[in-house]
């Protein structure tokens, strides 16, 4: 059983928005930078998230991406499902054909798995993410990474411009 990396991809950029949005709308090319997804696969996914009225854009400059409401009202199991993503236990991905096209002894077993994953998931917000000790922790490294590969990008562009 395994979330795909859309989905974690999608909670990830979610929770980044969340620390970062405090200072105004936040660029998918920070979130990029911080978080190592790719660019385009942030806009489909936000184009996702958009349609599901999860974040709402900001044009022009100092433009990017808001949470459309507050942090402790959007769950993770919000985001998965925006993305058309689905935590299943199943075999068959829930189709009831994993047994040569009909139901398996454990079928129900694990579709209650599922179940129980999806209510767990939408049981935390990205508040409480927020407030965690070790996201924080991990948030903090990112940013001074991120700050220091810009301090050296512009050294080596000062650098180039004057030699």
């Amino acid at each position: 059983m395994r979330l795909t990396t859309k989905g974690r991809y999608a909670v990830t950029a979610m929770l980044d928005l969340a620390l970062h949005s405090d200072h105004g709308p936040v660029s998918l090319s920070d979130i990029s930078n911080r978080q190592a997804i790719s660019l385009s696969y942030l806009e489909q996914l936000f184009a996702k998230l958009r349609k599901q009225s999860l974040v709402t854009s900001v044009r022009g400059p100092g433009g990017g991406y808001r949470l459309s409401r507050a942090r402790s009202e959007i769950f993770v199991a919000q985001i998965v499902d925006a993305v058309n993503e689905s935590v299943d236990a199943t075999g068959c991905k829930g189709k009831s054909d994993c047994q040569g096209g009909s139901t398996c002894l454990t079928h129900h077993l694990w579709c209650d798995l599922s179940d129980q994953i999806h209510d767990f998931l939408n049981q935390i917000s990205l508040e409480q993410l927020v407030q965690r000790n070790d996201v924080r922790q991990v948030a903090e490294r990112q940013d001074s990474e991120n700050r220091q590969a810009a301090c050296s990008s512009e050294d080596k562009i000062s650098a180039a411009i004057v030699g």
